[in-house]
């Protein structure tokens, strides 16, 4: 009989999910906070996960509400939370983070959210083997598994990617071999809550709109990426070179007259890496301040080492006016 129920509970978990991917599930949603969502499932997160993996959950200051159904955001954290330690055998670090992001137009087509607004931005990232193009193509078809056979159905995240579009949100994952793994999800923000927020920030964002006229190195190896940074900057007035990766961007620095005065860059790229590229920048251009761009959070990002003096990050996607503002900042800085 305790075989039976067994597989009764299986079949019905099986079916659970089925209709999560499917998005036939009815849902109940309700306003909720996020990290309030989290912070009430910590305690078995680190049951899941197992005592190897350290659980690091940061959550944002006065984040925007979103409106989706509690129990299927508990099981797109729990699932997440599986895939990260699967990813881990040896254990590792797991980190949950949110934070509100707006998105303009170009930035939502990029990352197929459909429309630009607030959204919530929810992240996972693991410490773990991470994935290659080929493999993440297909992470959210139903049944695909990397695991050994009986060690998983293959539907974790294809349930993820279903209760996140029927939530109206959307799913980003950026991973490379030997690198982690960062899954972002963006559930739109109730819009009532954020009107107020987006109002003060808008008139915090004029004021540090300005441009200007300094020489910027931008070394990207994703081309709509490198394509939108350079119009953003070359919008607000600057001169901007660019190079598709850190060998070349390295040539051109050597070359450039005047001399760069800011480094934008890549993080994580083939051959020369953004960090490898702003010490060797650095060690031509001392004065050359950098901007690091990052699919990975910047707690992922900045794991294996702080950022240097000088330097700052920024997470993608961004939006032009964060991109703008950011390198102003980084400018005017001492």
């Amino acid at each position: 009989m305790e075989e039976i129920k067994k597989a009764g509970d299986r079949a019905a978990a099986l079916t659970r999910q089925l209709l999560a991917f499917s998005r036939q599930q009815v849902l109940q949603p309700e306003v909720l906070d996020l990290s309030a969502v989290i912070s009430d499932l910590g305690k078995m997160l680190v049951r899941l996960i197992g005592e190897d993996i350290e659980l690091a959950v940061l959550p944002a200051k006065d984040l925007w509400r979103v409106k989706a159904d509690p129990s299927q955001i508990e099981q797109v954290l729990m699932n997440l939370a599986v895939n990260g330690r699967d990813a881990m055998p040896e254990g590792g670090k797991l980190t949950i983070e949110t934070a509100n992001v707006e998105l303009d137009a170009m930035r939502a087509d990029t990352h197929l959210m459909g429309r630009p607004g607030p959204y919530v931005m929810l992240a996972v990232s693991d410490t773990g083997c991470g994935m290659n193009a080929a493999t993440l193509g297909h992470i959210f078809e139903p049944f695909f598994t990397t695991k050994e056979k009986g060690k998983g159905t293959g539907l974790g995240l294809a349930t993820v990617y279903g209760i996140v579009k029927q939530s109206g949100g959307s799913i980003w994952v950026y991973s490379e071999p030997g690198r982690g793994t960062t899954f972002k999800i963006y559930l739109p923000a109730v819009e009532e809550e954020t009107a107020r927020a987006r109002r003060s920030a808008q008139l915090g964002e004029r004021a540090q709109e300005r441009g200007g006229s300094e020489t910027i190195l931008l070394v990207e190896d994703e081309e709509a990426v490198r394509s939108f940074a350079r119009a953003v900057l070359q919008s607000k007035g600057y001169r901007v070179l660019e190079a598709a990766g850190g060998e070349e961007g390295l040539r051109i620095a050597r070359e450039a007259r005047p001399p760069i005065q800011l480094l934008v860059t890549d993080l994580v790229m083939p051959g020369l890496g953004g960090r490898e590229l702003a010490r060797q920048l650095a060690a031509i251009c001392p004065e050359t301040k950098c901007l690091f761009m990052s699919g990975y959070t910047e707690e992922a990002a900045m794991r294996s080492a702080p950022l240097a003096e000088g330097s700052a990050f920024v997470q993608k996607p961004f939006t032009a006016d964060a991109m703008a503002r950011k390198v102003r900042e980084l400018l005017d800085t001492a």
